[in-house]
């Protein structure tokens, strides 16, 4: 069964996450669903997404299903991994996609909503970058995203404390665009939609592609990148890697030794 509901009006497509008994953890099968209904909605010629968990839900989306990461050796956010794949589809779509938040968003969660290309929240929305909980190391395309959403020095913040940022310091901070009341959200995001629709779609389609090559436009040499990757494997080849996996898991604190 789908975790994805896909509901077509129109030029409009409405995404809609519906685990939340899971707190619509980004597991495989979602991000399946998520990827059919972005293919369902590009056969259907849409001008314009919306993405959202279902009404008055108190998470969004709580990141990746930590029970399907790997245990250790292997790299946890990898090419093919399935958030990996779900971030560039939501990045090359050609149409936009608006990102409709209530509630806490989490670690990779976070970077598939802030992939969007427009952000409403409600004033209760938080927003989490949470590797270092686990003992994660984020990947270099991943915190292109946050950085390419935030200043530096809030991102920073944000993945080194792992602390939640508010909706309205989100705002401020560009994160976000617009904060909505839970009654008014739906309405005001379908609005933005139909607008959207109204507009030359191709110019559109061109103009997000050209944004998003602009944005990946940072220069890294070969020695770099192998640099930054081999550090990442030293961490989950390590220790606190297994250790995060294994506090998450069994619901007790992580004590990280730093090997």
């Amino acid at each position: 069964m789908s975790l994805i509901r896909v509901e077509i009006d129109g030029r409009l497509a409405i995404l809609t996450m519906t685990n939340q008994p899971k707190r619509n953890a980004l597991s495989e099968a979602m991000i399946e669903g998520v990827l059919a209904g972005l293919e369902q909605a590009q056969t259907a010629k849409v001008r314009c997404i919306i993405l959202r968990a279902e009404p008055g839900a108190k998470i969004w989306s709580a990141g990746h299903d930590i029970s399907e990461l790997p245990q250790s050796h292997r790299d946890p956010l990898g090419w093919s991994d399935p958030l990996r794949v779900v971030i560039r589809a939501i990045e090359e779509f050609p149409a936009p996609i608006i990102a409709l938040i209530e509630g806490g968003v989490w670690g990779g969660a976070c970077e598939m909503a802030l992939a969007c290309d427009i952000i409403v929240a409600t004033p209760d929305s938080t927003f989490a970058i949470t590797p270092a909980k686990l003992g994660i190391p984020y990947n270099v395309t991943g915190l292109l995203t946050f950085m390419n959403a935030a200043n530096l020095h809030t991102v920073k913040e944000m993945a080194f404390t792992a602390r939640p940022l508010n909706a309205e310091r989100a705002l401020l901070v560009g994160l976000i665009n617009h904060l909505q009341q839970p009654d008014d959200i739906t309405a005001f995001c379908v609005a933005m939609a139909r607008g959207i629709e109204q507009l030359a779609p191709l110019a559109i389609a061109v103009m997000k592609e050209e944004l998003r090559v602009l944005a990946s436009a940072h220069s890294i040499t070969p020695r770099m990148f192998e640099r930054v990757q081999g550090m990442r494997r030293k961490v989950y080849d390590s220790t606190d890697y297994e250790e995060g996996v294994n506090a998450f898991k069994e619901k007790r604190p992580p004590v990280f030794l730093g090997e």
